[in-house]
């Protein structure tokens, strides 16, 4: 359970690698959209800004440093918020792909996604019949034949690169029950170090599915594996994405929002911003009796290096 004197931390994930501009007008991937969302999402009350980079001329994900540095320097100039930025990029990209922006921007937390594994998206491209870019419709169909690398050699060497030459900390990613206990073969070696933070997530198609007995029992093989070792987290995708967050709140947890994870507000309407989730989960937990973390309480929580130490 969480202790008396924490507050629930809200992290928004802007923009990600799996929507595409097709499915929602408003899912940033110009620089000026992601910064001015991610900005309004710190705001409205998400300590911990998780970001990927778009192409801004037909929204595509990119690994790209340039595009990175388009919207982080805007980002850290108009808040304080935790910047997280991804190493799972999309799923087109390599591993070195997926590292060379941070391993130049040199952020506090980055994520980190603890297991391979088939990664289907597939099925959403069953329901849009018109494209508004010629990649959308192939890069979502082509999952079904996909296997979304993380080996544990990957992990270990992003362990190394970011945590230990870099002060970089994790957003440990973890899809299913085997990844948690991934997380603690690394934290027997001595590479992941607490207190770590574990996001867990639900409803990705070859992931665990979204069902509320599941984040139980992930739960409850966190604390036998880590103890009071590690904070944790939840999302999940989709229409799953408020009901998980709330329980996760009941039970103690930490709650993650944003369009990457889902594009709705409510039952059938689409979100305008990230603001409007993040401001929708924030007013769930305060009902709920709980504060929720500023980025400097966030900062304090998970041990990180502060933003003055950031390579942007």
């Amino acid at each position: 359970m969480r202790k008396k004197q924490e507050k629930i931390v809200i992290t928004c994930a802007v923009t990600g690698g799996i929507h595409t501009p097709t499915m929602s007008d408003a899912l940033p991937y110009t620089a000026d959209d992601i910064a001015s969302q991610a900005i309004a999402a710190a705001e409205a009350g998400a300590s911990i800004l998780h970001l990927h980079a778009r192409d801004p001329e037909d929204g595509s994900p990119s690994p790209s440093l340039d595009h990175f540095m388009q919207f982080l320097p805007r980002i850290k100039q108009a808040t304080d918020a935790v910047i997280n930025i991804t190493t799972g990029g999309s799923l087109n990209m390599t591993v070195e792909q997926r590292l060379a922006a941070p391993l130049i921007a040199k952020p506090e937390m980055c994520s980190l996604n603890m297991g391979s594994m088939n990664f289907g998206i597939f099925p959403l491209a069953d329901r849009y019949k018109k494209w508004k870019f010629g990649w959308e419709e192939a890069y979502l169909r082509n999952t079904d034949d996909f296997i979304f690398r993380n080996t544990f050699r990957d992990i270990e060497r992003i362990l190394k690169l970011l945590g230990d030459d870099h002060g970089t900390r994790f957003e440990h990613e973890c899809y299913d029950v085997g990844h948690l206990y991934s997380v603690a073969h690394f934290l027997d070696r001595g590479l992941i170090k607490p207190p770590f933070f574990v996001q867990m997530i639900f409803g990705i198609l070859g992931g665990i599915g979204a069902d509320l007995e599941n984040m139980t029992f992930m739960k409850q093989t966190a604390d036998r594996l880590f103890g009071d070792a590690y904070h944790w987290s939840v999302l999940a995708a989709g229409r799953f994405q408020v009901p998980f967050a709330t329980q996760a709140l009941l039970l103690g947890g930490n709650v993650r929002v944003g369009l990457e994870d889902s594009l709705y507000i409510g039952r059938g309407e689409l979100a305008v911003s990230n603001a409007q989730q993040v401001i929708k989960i924030r007013r769930i937990a305060e009902e709920l009796g709980l504060g929720v973390a500023t980025p400097a309480e966030a900062r304090a929580m998970l041990e990180l290096k502060g933003g003055d130490c950031v390579g942007f």
